[in-house]
């Protein structure tokens, strides 16, 4: 009786690097959460200016989107131990994510040259920088991440099967990408 006890106990234990990087993603489903709440409310109160959406945000959006693809199908490659195509699809993911991160900026500097400033006088401008710059830096977080998994999966020892650090990528790369696109259509909705 005590063997089946402890077999069940054991069914449902977590790896603890994965329970603290789902912490983080609640903790940042929240923060977001916030931000969208605030900048709602925000914008009930008046004193709220239109303007458009730089076009890169959403070339940005299709590459985050191109990104996840990319690495879902690393996770498929490792899981059918194909480690030289899981690795190249990891490259390929990093390589994806760096030009979102470029593609950001670009979309900043375009928000500058339409007079779009981050100032406390003009709430609506402060908020597309605060939440854009907030998510980017979840992205550099990620693509650290990633180039340590990457690095990782030149050695095939390291990738065997599906490896907790490789599994854990994926989660929080996919999240990275699915929030980004939530921002993308909260903010295209409500100028």
């Amino acid at each position: 009786m005590n063997t089946i006890q402890n077999a069940s106990e054991t069914d449902f234990v977590i790896n603890p690097r994965k329970f603290v990087l789902w912490l983080i993603i609640v903790a940042s489903v929240m923060l977001f959460a916030g931000f969208t709440s605030a900048y709602i409310v925000r914008r009930g109160e008046g004193n709220w200016e239109l303007f458009n959406l730089p076009s890169n945000f959403i070339y940005s959006t299709m590459v985050i989107v191109l990104s996840s693809v990319s690495m879902q199908l690393s996770t498929v490659f490792a899981k059918k131990t194909n480690y030289s195509k899981a690795s190249l699809s990891l490259w390929i993911t990093l390589g994806l994510g760096i030009f979102f991160c470029l593609l950001q900026y670009l979309g900043w500097k375009q928000l500058i040259a339409d007079n779009v400033y981050f100032a406390f006088s003009n709430p609506s401008n402060s908020f597309v920088y605060v939440i854009t710059g907030v998510h980017l830096a979840h992205v550099i977080g990620g693509i650290v991440f990633l180039t340590i998994v990457s690095f990782q999966s030149l050695s095939k020892n390291k990738i065997n099967g599906i490896n907790v650090y490789h599994s854990m990528c994926n989660t929080y790369w996919h999240f990275i990408g699915i929030l980004w696109v939530y921002l993308y259509f909260f903010l295209y909705l409500n100028r």
